[in-house]
This record gives structure tokens, C-alpha cells and sequence, in this order.
């Protein structure tokens, strides 16, 4: 009992302190507040004075409503301060973007400039696509021209109203022209082909200069002529080609097969190539021949060197083609391309 007596009143005594102490500290609370409030709730008298003999204007309020009036005329003036400072970087971005837009404009301007270049080149392009394809035979209404339809048509380029609404007329045309090349791609194409088969063609017949690099001069030509040696008239059957030395190299003027390497009295050392076409072709007084019967060789494969072999008065090649039995002027054929 007397234990429990004891707690009772341990707890009572520590009740009791901190009533005590939560009502020093609400009474304190209290007080600072009574004395806050005196504080703001002072008496204040403006007086403004003119200069002149006027009335003696008295404006009387407290310290609170002094506070907060300072307090709002400060938030005013930060206010101010800050907005004036947006409104300036406004003013400097708005002046950047005016002139990013009047650049923008002039790259348009430069732009619609071009595209109207790119037309005109196009409209060309056209007219000198047809006249090729027309002189080539080659039928411009055929697959490619049916899936490209009207938009093959350059004409519809320089039509002023627009395709689609709302779209720029530039953007249109640059679809149409797209549209247009992509269908000429298959006309092109079989020009490329037709030349390819020209130039297989081309390599097959006797056309280019018979000494590497186009070097030398003709010193004879075909048909009638004084002979060097015997000072008579005679018919020449091919064309002399001279580069006043011995040694340069001679090519083959079309790809072919060699059927006859020999000597003769009258040609010296000499090589005969038979071309497609029934074409031969003969080349005489050759001072070496690289070549041996039967060997294929290809148009500017070298196949010997000019020489002075035969009968000759000084070193040049004897050129002759044939076609079948019949002996033909060189010279119609050389650069025939």
C-alpha cells in the first residue's frame, strides 16, 4: 500500500509539472502575442505639410496596416521590376524570331527561284528525250508511259492551279517531275541498252586507228597511185600509215581471230585477222609480230610493231580490209563511230 501510495503521488507531482509547464508556455505564448498586437495596433499620424499656406493634412493608422502597405508597395515594385525584365527578353526574342522568319522567306524566295529552274531544265530534258526516242524508234506510249499516266505529261508542271488544296504549287510540281522521271527511267534505260549493243556492235568492225595512241600519218592512200619502187600507176589496195621509225606498236582494230601469220616477198612479215561479218582485215611490213595463228585478240590488242619489211622504201604499215572477196577503203571505216 504504502508502495502504490508512493506512485500516486510520483504521478501526480509529474501531472501537476507539466500542467504547470504547458501553462507557463501557452501564458507566455499569450503574452507575445498581446504584446504583438499592442505593437501593430500602435497609433501612427502622417502629417503632410504644403509649403504653401494650406491645410496641415493628418493621416492617421497603426504600425500593422503601415507594414503591410510597405510590404504591398514593395511586392508591386518587384513585380515591375520582373515583368519589365520579361517583357525586354520578350522584345529580343520576338526580334530573333523576325529575323529567322525574313531569312525563312528568302530561302523560300531562293527556293521557288530554283524550282522554277528545275522546270524549265525539265521541259527540255522532255523535248529532247522524245526527239531521241523518236530517232531511235523507240515507242515512248509503251508500259512505263501507261503506269506513270498524266503525270508523264511535263506539260501539267506549269499548270498554275494546285493538285492537292492547301498544298504549295512548288510542292506539287516537284511531285509531278518525280512522277515524270521516275517514268522516263525505263526509256533511258533501253537507250543504254541500244547503245550497249552498238558498242559490242562497234568493237566487232574494223574502226579505230591501227597504230596505238593515233600516232603517224597516212603516207598513201587507197586506190590509184604512183608506186614508190616502180614509179608506175597501180591500184592501191589499202592505206599506208607512217610515224617515220620503226617499232611503234600496231593494234588490232576489232576483236577477232588470227588465221594467216607468214612473210612475204611483197608484204614482209604480215598478220591477217578475220572479224564477225565476214571482215578480214591485213596488216603488212610489220618488223615483229606478237601474235600466232589461231590466238583471239581483242580491238587495241597489240599484235606487232611497223617495220620496214618487204617492199618498202621506208618503215609503215600496209592496212587493207576485206569484206568477203572484195578489197574496201580503210578509210571509211577507221573512226567510224
Amino acid at each position: 500500500m504504502a508502495r502504490s501510495r508512493r506512485y500516486k503521488r510520483l504521478e501526480k507531482n509529474i501531472v501537476s509539472r507539466i500542467m504547470h509547464s504547458l501553462s507557463a508556455f501557452f501564458g507566455k505564448i499569450g503574452r507575445f502575442f498581446v504584446r504583438a498586437f499592442k505593437i501593430f495596433d500602435g497609433k501612427l499620424t502622417i502629417m503632410i505639410v504644403p509649403h504653401s499656406q494650406g491645410k496641415v493634412l493628418n493621416i492617421q493608422t497603426n504600425v500593422f496596416a503601415m507594414i503591410l502597405g510597405v510590404v504591398v508597395l514593395a511586392g508591386v515594385a518587384c513585380s515591375f521590376v520582373y515583368f519589365n525584365h520579361r517583357n525586354a527578353g520578350s522584345g529580343v526574342e520576338l526580334s530573333r524570331l523576325r529575323e529567322e522568319n525574313r531569312e525563312t522567306l528568302a530561302s523560300l524566295d531562293e527556293l521557288r527561284d530554283e524550282n522554277n529552274s528545275l522546270l524549265q531544265t525539265a521541259k527540255r530534258f522532255q523535248s529532247s528525250l522524245s526527239q531521241s526516242l523518236s530517232l531511235l524508234g523507240i515507242n515512248q506510249s509503251g508500259s512505263s508511259s501507261k503506269s506513270a499516266g498524266r503525270n508523264s505529261d511535263l506539260s501539267s508542271l506549269f499548270d498554275t492551279q494546285d493538285i492537292v488544296s492547301g498544298s504549295l504549287k512548288e510542292a506539287a510540281d516537284i511531285r509531278q517531275l518525280t512522277a515524270y522521271l521516275e517514268s522516263a527511267v525505263h526509256p533511258v534505260e533501253q537507250i543504254g541498252k541500244m547503245l550497249e549493243n552498238q558498242g559490242t556492235l562497234f568493237t566487232d568492225i574494223p574502226n579505230v586507228w591501227p597504230v596505238k595512241n593515233g600516232i603517224g600519218h597516212i603516207s598513201m592512200e587507197f586506190g590509184q597511185n604512183i608506186h614508190p619502187i616502180t614509179e608506175q600507176w597501180y591500184i592501191h589496195k589499202g592505206l599506208d600509215f607512217s610515224t617515220w621509225r620503226s617499232g611503234d606498236p600496231i593494234i588490232a582494230t576489232a576483236n577477232g581471230q588470227v588465221v594467216t601469220v607468214g612473210y612475204d616477198d611483197s608484204f614482209g612479215n604480215y598478220v591477217i585477222i578475220k572479224h564477225k561479218h565476214g571482215i578480214y582485215t591485213r596488216y603488212a611490213h610489220m618488223a615483229t609480230v606478237r601474235v600466232r595463228k589461231g590466238q583471239t585478240v581483242s580491238q587495241r590488242q597489240v599484235i606487232g610493231t611497223i617495220g620496214n619489211t618487204g617492199i618498202t622504201k621506208g618503215p609503215h604499215l600496209h592496212y587493207e580490209v576485206h569484206i568477203g572477196s572484195d578489197v574496201v577503203d580503210p578509210a571509211k571505216y577507221i573512226n567510224v563511230k
